[in-house]
């Protein structure tokens, strides 16, 4: 029926597994990438140059001085394009710097300024730019490795290993400029820029842990405590699962979150719930919530509708009006809403490996997610037909995959709708052709 629940089907009776948030926060940096990738140039130059040491000697214990010979020869020459290679990267690399601002820039104006998130968090764009700093690097430490002895009985060493390999790194800086470019110009057309948002969108419900058979979340036991927060003001990005669950069944205890995956909490706001037992210690909890300045996709369910809603709020503006690019967005609404309308919301329960639930995280339910992908979007469709026929289509499928006690929010807003197209619209005509469901808007 959805992608979702195909990929539920596929590991059904499998405990969801709650990862670190820290892979995510690192994808969510630019530094983390490039400066692993110059550490480790730096240890592979390091072994290519005991490697070169090692054939220099290898070739003065056999006294081949004519290879040795050759071979300085080789290195003068390649000294050159080391040089040469060296002074054009820096250049490369301010021209792909030029190229992700511009980028950007028109991404964030035509579309939202939360699709930034998108550029840094590309594979392709931190490669290119770890492997143009390592290529850099690399032609640094090789330049010094040349040695300005002539004679090949006093030689130490001769950079011939070092040098292939900063060939190899220039004809793989080549071929990633490229795929960036290419994936660059992706991300700058809106169908790309949308359907990577779902896609993230996507992984929030697949993560979450779905009680098997139907079953009923359990009794709690009675609140005795709470946990404020102590750390800066900010929006709840996400919570380390695993450590929270882990805390939870040392001390006996049920921790249930208070605030929701993308709420702003500021200091001294209770962030942590606690039923049957008491409080762990501070030091337990340390570094299991994560408070940022903007919200991710890791944990918070409605940060895709958010975000599509954005995009589509702006293309009907006056200033841009396109509505093509709101029925794009209403596209993924209805596919994101499509794949949850089965799903178990309002709380996500986390088990230990007994089955005993430690930890009870607040998501939205499905009012709330109708809500935010149609409610914003149905205030701009009145104007335009093409939005409402597409709404109107969205609603009608999502009414058919929803089970009975969710349809109440779709029909809902498929009476307002219509309402608000019967005051707007000049004649009766009109009206019919606006409140005539299409998926395409109009063909």
């Amino acid at each position: 029926m959805s992608d979702w629940m195909v990929t539920q089907s596929s590991s059904a009776g499998r405990r969801p597994r709650a990862l670190s948030p820290l892979r995510e926060h690192l994808r969510d940096t630019f530094w983390f990438a490039p400066t692993a990738a110059m550490v480790g140039v730096f240890v592979v130059w390091v072994g290519a140059e005991a490697l070169d040491t090692a054939i220099v000697d290898a070739l003065q214990r056999d006294r081949d001085y004519e290879t040795l010979g050759e071979l300085l020869r080789f290195a003068a020459d390649a000294k050159t394009v080391v040089s040469a290679v060296g002074s054009a990267m820096m250049t490369f690399i301010g021209v792909v710097f030029s190229i992700s601002l511009v980028a950007v820039q028109m991404a964030s104006g035509q579309f939202t300024p939360r699709v930034v998130r998108l550029f840094v968090r590309s594979r392709i764009t931190k490669a290119t730019f770890a492997v143009f700093l390592a290529t850099f690097v690399l032609t640094l430490l090789v330049l010094t490795s040349f040695d300005t002895v002539d004679d090949p009985r006093a030689v130490t060493t001769v950079p011939l290993v070092q040098s292939v390999l900063t060939l190899c790194m220039v004809g793989l800086s080549l071929l990633l400029f490229v795929l960036y470019v290419n994936a660059t110009l992706r991300l700058m057309r809106i169908s790309h820029v949308i359907a990577r948002i779902a896609s993230e969108s996507f992984r929030v419900p697949a993560s979450m842990p779905v009680p098997v058979g139907g079953q009923e979340a359990p009794a709690h036991g009675t609140e005795t405590a709470w946990v404020p927060h102590d750390g800066r003001a900010g929006v709840l990005r996400d919570v380390h699962i695993a450590r929270l669950v882990r805390v939870a069944r040392k001390h006996g205890v049920v921790l249930r979150l208070i605030p929701r995956i993308g709420d702003f909490v500021v200091p001294g706001m209770p962030v942590l719930a606690v039923h049957g037992g008491p409080v762990p210690p501070r030091r337990a909890l340390r570094y299991a919530i994560s408070v940022g300045v903007e919200r991710t996709y890791h944990q918070d369910l409605g940060f895709g509708l958010r975000q599509l809603s954005d995009i589509a709020l702006r293309a009907l503006s006056p200033a841009i009006n396109d509505p093509t690019t709101a029925v794009q967005a209403l596209d993924r609404v209805v596919q994101l809403l499509a794949a949850l309308s089965r799903r178990p919301l309002d709380a996500a329960l986390h088990r230990d490996r007994a089955g005993a639930v430690r930890l009870v995280q607040p998501v939205p339910d499905w009012t709330e997610l109708v809500d935010l992908g149609f409610t914003e979007v149905r205030g701009c469709a009145v104007g335009s037909p093409q939005i409402s026929r597409r709404m109107l289509a969205g609603l009608d499928d999502l009414l058919l995959l929803a089970p009975p006690e969710r349809r109440e929010p779709l029909l809902r807003h498929r009476e307002l709708l219509r309402q608000a197209v019967d005051l707007a619209a000049p004649t009766s005509s009109d009206r019919d052709f606006a409140l005539r469901p299409d998926r395409q808007g109009i063909g």
